[in-house]
């Protein structure tokens, strides 16, 4: 018998359903881990919720840079404008206590994704922060292009590298959502 919690085909019917959703107009980005994101989301769907539903009921074009809660230290946001990164200069980053959701509200900016497991840590893993560095061989990474109209969902098993500069689209505003790991 298939344990639907831990079948990636249940998973990935159950994401493109996108009852997860439950009206939000933007699209998660085709790199999510499904069966991650229907793990988490089993977990606490109530600060899934939250989250979805603040995005879809805030104008995220008036929101100033700055921190706002949505529900204490379970869903919070970051809320950021300013100029991107060169290449060089943007780090590999994970977290352990916080999954990323974020979500270009005007801009572009290049992000890269790679399995952690892949990854060397350059520095000790900030408990306080929740953030370690990383830096990952170029076979092992995928990137692609963060615009308005779809986010990205990054769990503990995932690294990123956000904030890479794309000619023209120096200037980003950006949301991040951190919801916490159960």
């Amino acid at each position: 018998m298939i344990n639907e919690k831990t079948d990636p085909a249940f998973a990935s019917k159950w994401f493109k359903s996108r009852k997860w959703a439950h009206g939000l107009d933007l699209e998660a980005h085709k790199s999510t881990d499904s069966l991650e994101f229907f793990l988490q989301y089993s977990k606490d769907s109530e600060s899934w919720d939250k989250a979805f539903a603040w995005l879809k009921n805030t104008d995220l074009q008036k929101l100033t840079p700055g921190k706002y809660h949505i529900d204490d230290d379970r869903v919070f946001v970051i809320v950021t404008e300013g100029n991107t990164k060169k290449a060089e200069d943007a780090k590999w980053e994970a977290h352990q206590k916080y999954i990323d959701i974020q979500y270009v509200v005007y801009g572009k900016e290049k992000m890269g994704v790679a399995p952690l497991s892949k990854t060397v840590g350059i520095d000790p893993f900030n408990q306080d922060k929740d953030i370690g560095f990383y830096e990952i061989p170029e076979a092992d990474c995928k990137y692609y292009t963060a615009e308005p109209g779809y986010f990205f969902l990054f769990f503990p098993n995932d690294a990123h590298r956000p904030s890479i500069a794309i000619k023209g689209h120096e200037k980003v505003k950006k949301i991040v959502i951190k919801v916490k790991v159960v």
